[in-house]
């Protein structure tokens, strides 16, 4: 039976770490490890200091680094060499696992030959706002779906979308890449997967596969998320510069809209305007980063250390 570990960056961990650990240990598909990686000890330590869940299960490997050490990239590359399985999947720390076979359907793909990699199902619930439940059924719809090399014309920027909120990776071949990028501010999971289109194997979104993950973003925090973006592909253009993403941006604003129509949500059209906006201006200051002076470009990321 070919093994498979899960590797977890965690930063200031709640409870949804606690029941992430716990179905994962409840797999139909047994998982070797659990590597954390988490990023300032302290925090990790006042978490857990009056649970029992690290010391109940022997498969849990910890370690701790300093928050200047972290990096989209890097940190992931370190947690691979902690693993000696022959899979291996990358979840964050708030993706909570929904069921007992996510292991299993995010696998099977591999298995049978099919892709690389293959990414999870985002589900939401009623307290994500309906913009956001739209966006994450925009992004990751009920069917499941193959992306290569001959994809790229049609889908583009699509055709490399893939997210380590959890995704799996053939290691093997992950290995022979090269493995993630050493820097990268974000966006490290749609850099491997385009190393992955571009050698010939396949991506694959594993609808059956299913995390409970999504954000109430405000307008700022879409602002510096997007910025982020914007730098990742500024900073990779041989990954992102014959595929722009504007045009998917605006394509899913006008799906995203006529879906609060037929809701009879039209009130939210404004408030999907304006948010779309502070995404655009976000990301169009992180493609320009290089003319920006460092204080406005620590005033505007999400990620201040990668910038130190």
């Amino acid at each position: 039976m070919k093994t498979i570990d899960v590797i977890i960056p965690t930063y200031k961990p709640t409870g949804k770490l606690v029941r992430i650990i716990e179905m994962l240990e409840k797999q139909t598909y047994s998982v070797n490890k659990i590597i954390i990686i988490n990023t300032e000890k302290e925090y990790f330590d006042d978490f857990f200091k009056d649970k029992d869940i690290l010391d109940s299960y022997d498969n849990i490997l910890v370690k701790h680094i300093k928050r200047e050490e972290f990096d989209h990239g890097a940190t992931r590359k370190m947690a691979v060499t902690m693993s000696d399985s022959d899979y291996f999947v990358c979840m964050t720390d708030d993706a909570v696992v929904l069921d007992e076979v996510l292991i299993e359907n995010l696998l099977k793909p591999l298995l049978e030959g099919k892709a690389a990699v293959s990414y999870a199902r985002q589900c939401t619930k009623k307290s994500a706002s309906l913009i956001e439940r739209y966006v994450r059924h925009y992004n990751y719809p009920q069917k499941s779906a193959r992306k290569t090399v001959s994809d790229i014309e049609r889908l583009g920027i699509k055709a490399y979308f893939c997210s380590d909120v959890c995704a799996a990776y053939d290691r093997s071949i992950y290995d022979s890449l090269g493995g993630f990028v050493d820097r990268t501010i974000f966006n490290e999971d749609m850099i491997m997967a385009s190393k992955v289109i571009k050698a010939g194997y396949g991506i694959y979104y594993a609808s059956q596969a299913k995390v409970l993950h999504y954000h109430n973003y405000t307008c700022m925090q879409q602002l510096r998320r997007n910025f982020d973006l914007g730098v990742s592909q500024a900073m990779h253009p041989e990954v992102f510069k014959g595929v722009p993403s504007e045009g998917e941006g605006v394509r899913m604003i006008k799906n995203c809209a006529s879906f609060l129509i037929k809701k009879h949500k039209g009130y939210l059209i404004p408030e999907l305007v304006i948010n779309s906006g502070f995404k655009f201006v976000g990301y169009r200051l992180g493609k320009a980063y290089k003319l920006l002076p460092k204080k406005v470009i620590l005033m505007l990321t999400m990620n201040k250390t990668f910038w130190k």
